[in-house]
């Protein structure tokens, strides 16, 4: 009393193919999954092997040093030397200094230039030596005067007191109206006042009312350029008996001495000379009472 189940031989021959089917797949799919093991496996031993052999290239070991014959170390040695002196002489060298010739000196009528040889000295070379030259205000007025005395020989009566006098009076009325704020009256401008005088005063004049004028005139005109104040008045320098004569006296001052009267200001060795000449005006009878 059982239940019999039959099967038949077609369909137990599609069931074993379908057996051994899913076999074959079961094994295609082991051997696909150890291939690509196998695959990756050897790309990973690919990829180790080229980056020792990169690494291999860019450190290399060093080869062991060789060592030389003395002989050929000697030999290596001198060629090196022989390099360095070629390099040396092709650097550029210093100038040499040429030597100053000194001033000719005649020898059995030929000139010849000697070198200067510096010789071991503990002076040093300096510039010319400066003239200084000093007088006081007093001093200068004093040789002005005498000056003026001198080249006006035919007025026997005039003394050199008279004509600081009449400068001093003028600088003093200037002072006292308030045309000016201090004396005019220093060395410089005693020196600039003389300048004028010296050019200016002739040996021919005969009377002191026009030597007055005369050198009233120059003083008007070293006021008017060294002066403290813009403008000074005419009155104090003017007189009766120069009046016609003034300006033109003045225009022709101006025309003969303008360059002098620049250069006593600009150049000092020229001022040095005036002031010396002044200074060498003084009369030595009257300069060795003093003393």
């Amino acid at each position: 009393m059982g239940t019999v189940l039959s099967i038949s031989p077609a369909s137990k021959k599609a069931s074993i193919m379908d057996t051994e089917g899913a076999g074959d797949g079961i094994k295609n799919d082991k051997s696909l999954k150890r291939h690509s093991m196998f695959v990756s496996l050897s790309w990973k031993k690919l990829v180790s092997t080229s980056a020792k052999k990169s690494a291999k290239k860019v450190t290399p070991n060093p080869m062991p040093a060789r060592e030389l014959p003395s002989s050929q170390v000697a030999q290596l040695n001198s060629e090196n030397i022989r390099k360095t002196h070629q390099t040396e002489e092709k650097k550029p060298k210093a100038p040499i200094p040429v030597p100053v010739p000194t001033v000719p000196t005649q020898n059995n009528e030929n000139v010849r230039l000697s070198t200067v040889q510096k010789q071991p000295s503990s002076l040093s070379l300096v510039s010319p030596r400066r003239i200084v030259i000093q007088a006081s205000t007093g001093e200068l007025l004093r040789c002005l005067g005498d000056f003026m005395c001198r080249r006006c020989y035919k007025l026997k009566e005039l003394n050199s007191g008279e004509v600081i006098l009449w400068f001093r009076n003028i600088d003093r009325t200037l002072l006292l109206q308030g045309w000016q704020d201090q004396g005019f009256i220093t060395p410089a401008n005693v020196v600039f006042v003389y300048l004028l005088c010296e050019d200016t005063i002739e040996d021919s004049i005969g009377s002191p009312s026009e030597l007055q004028g005369t050198f009233q005139t120059c003083l008007y005109l070293a006021y008017s350029y060294m002066g403290n104040e813009i403008s000074y008045p005419l009155k104090p320098f003017m007189i009766e008996a120069n009046k016609d004569v003034f300006w033109e006296t003045s225009l022709r001052i101006i025309n003969r001495l303008s360059a002098k009267m620049l250069q006593l200001n600009a150049d000092p060795h020229f001022f040095t000379e005036v002031f010396q000449d002044l200074k060498n005006q003084r009369d030595t009878g009257e300069a060795n009472l003093d003393r």
